[in-house]
């Protein structure tokens, strides 16, 4: 049995033991449920218990499938990330602090086996409970709304998880860089303020990973520039490789700073 399976089974039952394994996949699943309901059921839940003056009529606007997918991704890009971000900002740097990962470092383990062990349970947790999530939403949204492009959708879904690459690389760097408390503050950062200020102020740039949610959601709907959409991936796989290798850097340079 080689070292990335050791650790990545030891990764493993941790998080089966603080039900990560459970708790992140029913957020997005439930998210993910409660867009098409509440959209479709909104004004008579207001008529039952809204308190509506008599005879006022709450009318919404038609949504297209395509548009509560995205409203759902809306919920999943402050929500979803927030449970991300602050989920494993500590996967590295609390092992640090703890000192469990001296454990390891007196193994014979490479530094590269111990981050990408960590790179794929965050992968299988995240991208696997999103997958949940927009699959639980997809059936709602075509029972309640109609049928989503099966190809645009998977363009879409493809779009998005390189973006949720992006965001775990973001993390695993942050983790293996600095501190819990600081790793969660510069993946915040990261994460949702740089997209903020790229959705105030990115429409003098076209090419960013932080445009890549917008993207998949112009995807969905079938109107993609491919330049800036194609130079977008290709700027954000780049980010992923020099952000994991960083990480695989710090987690080396960070040794000395393990409690023992």
């Amino acid at each position: 049995m080689n070292n990335f399976t050791v650790i990545f089974q030891k990764e493993w039952r941790e998080n089966v033991r603080n039900f990560k394994i459970l708790w992140i996949p029913l957020v997005f699943v439930l998210f993910g449920i409660s867009e098409p309901l509440m959209n479709y059921y909104l004004p008579q839940i207001l008529n039952a218990v809204g308190n509506m003056p008599e005879g006022a009529v709450f009318q919404l606007p038609e949504f297209t499938p395509e548009q509560i997918v995205m409203s759902t991704i809306g919920q999943y890009q402050f929500i979803g990330m927030l449970v991300v971000t602050l989920g494993f900002a500590g996967i590295i740097a609390r092992e640090r602090k703890n000192g469990s990962a001296t454990l390891l470092y007196v193994r014979p383990i490479a530094y590269s086996s111990y981050v990408y062990s960590k790179l794929v349970i965050m992968c299988i947790l995240v991208i696997g409970s999103v997958l949940l999530g927009l699959l639980a939403n997809l059936y709602y949204t075509s029972v309640l709304f109609g049928a989503v492009d099966a190809s645009a959708f998977i363009g879409f879904l493809g779009t998005y998880i390189i973006w949720l690459l992006f965001v775990i690389s973001i993390v695993l760097f942050a983790s293996a860089a600095f501190s819990t408390g600081i790793a969660s503050a510069v993946s915040l950062v990261l994460v949702l303020i740089v997209q903020l200020i790229d959705a105030v102020l990115g429409t003098y740039w076209t090419i960013s990973p932080w445009k890549l949610p917008m993207y998949a959601g112009v995807v969905l709907n079938g109107g993609v520039d491919k330049t800036p959409f194609v130079w977008s991936i290709i700027v954000t796989l780049l980010a992923i490789v020099i952000l994991l290798a960083s990480a695989i850097y710090f987690v080396k340079k960070n040794v000395s700073k393990t409690k023992i």
